[in-house]
Parts: C-alpha cells; structure tokens; sequence
C-alpha cells in the first residue's frame, strides 16, 4: 500500500520534470488589414527554464506552406522576435507556424534542437474603398 502511495506522490514531480524546451506566445494580432505589399507582420515571445539553452544560438523562422520566412529580433526586447508573411490578393487567411531552431550545453561539444509552435491563423480583412 504504501508502495503505491508512493508513487502517486512522485507521478507529478515526474511530469513537471517533462517540459519543452520553449514557451512561445504568439502576440500577433489574429486579424490584420490587407496592406498593399501583401506582407503581414507576425511576432512571438519566447520563455524557456533550460539552463543550457545558448539564447544566442537561436534562428527563429515562420513557415508557410513549406515556405520559410526569416525572422529578427525585435528592439529592445531579448525574447520576442518579428518577420513578415506574404498574403497575395485574394487570399484571406494565412496559417503559419514558428520554428526555432537553437543549441544546448550538453557533455562534450553543443548539441542542436529545434522546436516548432502550433499553427495559427492570421486573418486578413479587406477595408471598403472610401469615395473621396
């Protein structure tokens, strides 16, 4: 009994001890007004609790229909990251997904890993032309 107990304990140490290496936040707007370049600005945040992540070893890409967009740091901030989807005319979703690829400490030489997000939709709204 007390062997089961026991365990019970342990099961959420042992799930706590199982996270990724990155937290995203996606701090795009969902919907953006069609522009007329057809190029669309998406950010992301990033938070991680792995000591060993190199933070200056990051390349952070957008995907698009196996397509990929680079991206840049944003001024001022050491975890948030911007770039710039193409819609073309007539299109008026896109789904993209961010993809960091990055390097850890490990024993020996540094070790590669990439992480990539969830999908997520950005909208694009067509505005009714105003007669002037």
């Amino acid at each position: 009994m007390l062997k089961k107990l026991s365990a019970l304990f342990l099961l959420p140490l042992l799930l706590a001890g199982c996270d990724t290496p990155f937290n995203m936040t996606n701090v795009t707007a969902s919907q953006q007004t069609r522009t007329t370049n057809n190029l669309y600005t998406v950010e992301v945040a990033v938070a991680s609790r792995q000591q060993t992540l190199r933070w200056s070893s990051i390349r952070p890409q957008i995907m698009v229909d196996h397509q990929t967009y680079p991206m840049r740091p944003v001024m001022l901030m050491s975890n948030r990251w911007e770039g710039q989807v193409p819609a073309p005319a007539g299109v008026n979703e896109v789904r993209y997904q961010y993809r960091f690829d990055f390097d850890y400490n490990a024993f020996g030489q540094p070790q590669a890993d990439s992480v990539i997000s969830p999908e997520y939709t950005l909208h694009i709204l067509n505005t009714p032309h105003t007669a002037e």
